[in-house]
């Protein structure tokens, strides 16, 4: 696994110290001014209130919707389509986004600004979680709290993968996020579900690929998924109907046994202090009373 520094080295620039009007970068170590935070990525989000530090924040992205006292402030946009303006009209001293925030514009403007702008990295595992707690933790200056809660965390996921320890038969997972119109997008190896599946000690059905595509109706066959796993987003209509109306879903072990699991999306894929209790949550779903007590 990445060890912490490893990681650090691999998407930080070295940490400098902020004269007043000085160009934001990539800030490493404490923040000279970590009173008034905006954070972007849920788990960012979840992480500072975690620490107990939630009081720095003066916003936060789209995305950061647990807990529910996070939705009390202002939302600066979509993690993926952020504007320069919005991010900065809360007055932050510092910007704490996770990776892969976007567009590369807006980012390129935000690290010119007199605001110190601090990107964390993100790997979905259990080494990439107990980074992101780390690194926010010594941005905010409380690195011993994070050492805390990360030592919790990572015994809390560590237990929960113990559960499928005596699991023999693993069930085969095929993750959609989406299947509109009969097109089924599927997730590859590199994502959150897939790191989600392996947490859970099943298999993504799904190989030879990173990131999401579309699938044919071969491919769908061919991987002959146990499960078929998706986001439940809450105000959509369940999908089950036509996900099993799909003939090759239909064909498969899932279909022919209307298999589906849903979970809240950023409770599933938040990989935050959260995702011991989603990974339990996984297991019974997938494996029921198989599963160590």
């Amino acid at each position: 696994m990445m060890s912490f520094a490893r990681a650090r080295a691999a998407t930080f620039a070295a940490f400098m110290a902020f004269a007043p009007g000085a160009f934001a970068t990539e800030a490493v170590g404490t923040l000279p001014d970590a009173s008034k935070i905006v954070s972007v990525g849920g788990s960012i989000t979840e992480i500072i209130f975690a620490l107990g530090e939630d009081k720095r924040l003066v916003g936060r992205d789209t995305t950061s919707v647990y807990p529910a006292e996070a939705l009390a402030l202002p939302d600066v946009g979509y993690i993926r389509q952020l504007s320069p303006e919005g991010v900065l009209s809360v007055g932050p001293t510092a910007v704490i986004s996770l990776e892969g925030a976007g567009p590369r514009e807006t980012i390129d403007v935000l690290k010119k600004a007199s605001v110190p702008f601090l990107e964390v990295p993100e790997t979905f595992d259990r080494e990439g979680i107990l980074v992101k707690i780390r690194t926010v933790g010594e941005a905010l200056g409380v690195a011993d709290k994070a050492a805390s809660l990360a030592e919790t965390v990572n015994a809390d996921i560590e237990a929960a993968e113990k559960a499928t320890a005596d699991i023999r038969e693993r069930k085969r997972v095929l993750f959609l996020i989406s299947a509109q119109g009969g097109k089924l997008m599927a997730s590859g190896s590199g994502t959150a579900a897939d790191g989600m599946i392996r947490l859970a000690g099943a298999v993504n059905a799904i190989e030879g690929y990173e990131g999401y595509k579309a699938l044919t109706d071969e491919a769908v066959i061919a991987a002959a998924p146990d499960v078929i796993m998706m986001m439940d987003r809450g105000n959509e209509p369940d999908p089950s109907a036509e996900i099993f109306a799909n003939p090759a879903i239909a064909s498969t072990p899932a279909g022919q046994a209307k298999r589906l699991v849903r979970m809240d999306g950023s409770y599933l894929l938040g990989f935050g202090p959260r995702t011991a209790s989603a990974v339990r949550d996984l297991v019974k779903e997938l494996y029921g009373d198989q599963v160590a007590q």
